[in-house]
């Protein structure tokens, strides 16, 4: 019967050890998520810096199974917006957030 109670606490407390770590693990995972996005090529149509928004005529986004068209997406930072222009080729990231298209890195791509 201790043999039992032994073996319980040690089992435990070895699953109370990993757990951090395994959620730490799946973090890191989640941060690698927007490094495995497709770039999609784009050409700039509008910008709106002071409300974060871009609007981009785009190729297929592989990643929200989404066909090329032009739509308004809000960036995820602002800043990323600063040397942005109307009339850009720029190559961008993109996720659906909780049905909110969110850019998540664009840069401009220069002749």
């Amino acid at each position: 019967m201790k043999l039992t109670s032994i073996l319980a606490v040690a089992s435990l407390s070895l699953a109370a050890l990993t757990q951090p770590a395994m959620a730490q693990t799946m973090d890191h995972g989640k941060m690698g998520m927007t490094q495995d996005l497709p770039m999609v090529d784009a050409e700039v149509r509008r910008v709106d810096k002071e409300n974060g928004k871009v609007t981009l005529k785009h190729g297929a986004i592989k990643n929200m199974d989404m066909p090329p068209m032009t739509m308004v997406f809000t960036a995820r930072d602002k800043a990323m917006l600063e040397g942005i222009a109307v009339g850009d080729k720029v190559q961008f990231t993109a996720v659906n957030e909780k049905g909110q298209m969110l850019v998540e890195s664009i840069k401009a791509i220069k002749p």
